[in-house]
């Protein structure tokens, strides 16, 4: 079917497939609020409750990739129904969980079946729109995609506060009604087809992705490379990877076709949204951190600091998406939402222990708009050489590799953290002395003397606090840096054709 005889927009279509997306998506930040009432409830300790996110992203994430393959064998509508049924299924089953072995396993399911719902919600959105409007149509997914888990935070602190943790789950339940009745619905059945699958691929690739993660969510908890199992999972991703790329170079019968990445639009746009991924989700990974840990913000309060930032998002999703990518080069849009998200982020670095709650939001707000500036544009320009045929195996890829920016940010951003703390503690610790005048002046006030052990215990917490504070600018500055640093990336990817420029009203 050409682009010109394409139907007319079907608008239930549309609000199902972001409704998919975002029950994906939302679970990413949503159960992270939830963790200390998980962890009381089940009596585990902190290193135990990371399985408890890393289960569902590593399913999710070995899985992903596999979306074209089934839905060329089983037809999108089935895929995407058996995925909405499942991941309902087992977000029900984590309410109920009576254990954190049943938690972590039921976690999985919802990562397994979950893996499918943004990239077929993308490429229906993509294929059910003209080449024109699929500007609109990105800004629409990407409320979905970029708000979801950004307000994702907010959402878990209200439902922990006035309910229950176990509600983070629960709260999927409806949604996903909703979304079922609306793709069953709406989307047409599709011919399956016969595929032969390449079974020593899919294991190479489902563990070296698998590995990759676990390396990442695991590493700063374990010590990184000190801790054995970290080593392992490394080297078996490394090697695995290797050969799983080596052995589909040019091979027909691959679980993923390699031959989409000749595309420089396409190459371009998988290298881009790993280093916003880094940049977005690593600020918003810490911000909780700093805001209860050092400031004493309760949950509730910290959780409403991202709504003015998802606000902004959305508002600059929808100018983009519906005015400027009309008016303007797409590409330069792209830049300027990657400076407006890494200079938000530095700005975060001029804080300090009085800041107040606006002198926070507002660098959120800046990111904000400039998550969407970038979002919509790149969505876009990334697929704009891909065929319709591969739009759910590319939609697969650019998923995946937007999960492993999120991921990589978290976690190379939580070892700057722990890293700079130390470093920052050392140096300031050197100044503390008996004999330094402005360590008497400063206990003084608290009837307090450098020698006396309550003296020594303020000490230590005021120079902790400090070093962390400094540990936490440093690591803004990098998530900011982050951003920055894909601008280069822009000049490799094409200038749309002017009917890809020109892109009224849509989804994707």
């Amino acid at each position: 079917m050409t682009e010109a005889e394409k139907p007319p927009v079907q608008w239930l279509i549309v609000f199902a497939v972001v409704l998919t997306a975002v029950l994906e998506v939302l679970d990413t930040t949503i159960v992270n609020v939830a963790l200390p009432h998980i962890k009381a409830a089940f009596g585990i300790t902190s290193d135990q409750t990371v399985w408890i996110v890393t289960s569902y992203i590593v399913a999710s994430i070995a899985v992903m990739p596999l979306t074209g393959l089934l839905s060329r064998k089983f037809g999108r509508r089935r895929l995407i129904i058996t995925a909405i049924v499942g991941f309902a299924f087992f977000s029900a089953l984590g309410g109920m969980a009576q254990n954190f072995e049943m938690l972590v396993f039921f976690r999985l399911g919802q990562g397994f079946f979950g893996a499918f719902l943004i990239p077929l919600s993308q490429a229906i959105l993509f294929t059910s729109f003209p080449r024109e409007k699929r500007g609109q149509a990105m800004a629409i997914f990407g409320l979905g995609v970029i708000v979801a888990p950004v307000l994702g935070p907010t959402i878990g602190a209200i439902l922990t506060e006035h309910f229950s943790w176990r509600a983070v789950f629960y709260v999927n339940m409806p949604i996903a009604f909703i979304a079922l009745l609306m793709v069953s619905g709406e989307l047409e059945k599709e011919d399956t087809h016969h595929v032969d699958i390449d079974w020593v691929g899919l294991l190479l690739m489902v563990t070296a992705i698998g590995a990759l993660q676990m390396t990442l969510d695991l590493g700063e908890s374990h010590d990184w490379f000190d801790s054995h199992l970290i080593q392992v999972t490394a080297i078996t991703s490394a090697l695995t990877g290797i050969i799983f790329f080596v052995r589909g170079i040019g091979r027909k019968l691959n679980i993923i076709d390699f031959s989409l990445l000749k595309d420089r639009s396409f190459a371009a746009g998988n290298v881009t949204i790993v280093g916003f991924g880094v940049s977005m989700f690593g600020a918003i990974a810490i911000l909780p951190l700093f805001v209860q840990g050092l400031l004493d913000y309760p949950v509730l309060e910290s959780g409403q600091l991202f709504i003015p930032r998802g606000i902004a998002a959305g508002f600059s999703m929808v100018v983009t998406g519906s005015f400027l990518v009309n008016r303007f080069d797409p590409r330069m849009l792209l830049a300027v939402g990657l400076i407006l998200t890494g200079s938000g982020n530095i700005m975060l670095t001029h804080m300090n222990l009085d800041v107040s709650f606006w002198q926070l939001a507002w660098p959120g707000i800046v990111s904000g708009l400039g998550m969407g500036l970038f979002f919509v544009p790149m969505s876009t320009l990334a697929f704009q050489n891909i065929s319709t045929e591969k739009q759910d195996e590319a939609s697969g890829i650019y998923s995946v590799m937007r999960s492993l920016g999120s991921s990589v940010g978290i976690a190379i951003i939580g070892w700057q953290l722990a890293r700079r703390t130390n470093l920052h503690y050392a140096i300031l610790t050197e100044q503390i002395t008996p004999f330094n005048p402005a360590v008497a002046a400063y206990l003084a006030p608290l009837g307090l003397s450098p020698t006396s052990g309550q003296g020594a215990t303020v000490l230590a917490n005021e120079v902790l606090a400090q070093a962390s504070m400094l540990a936490f600018q440093d690591a803004f500055l990098l998530s900011g840096l982050a951003a920055f640093a894909m601008l280069p990336m822009v000049f490799f990817i094409q200038k749309p054709q002017k009917a890809d420029v020109k892109m009224p009203a849509s989804v994707h």
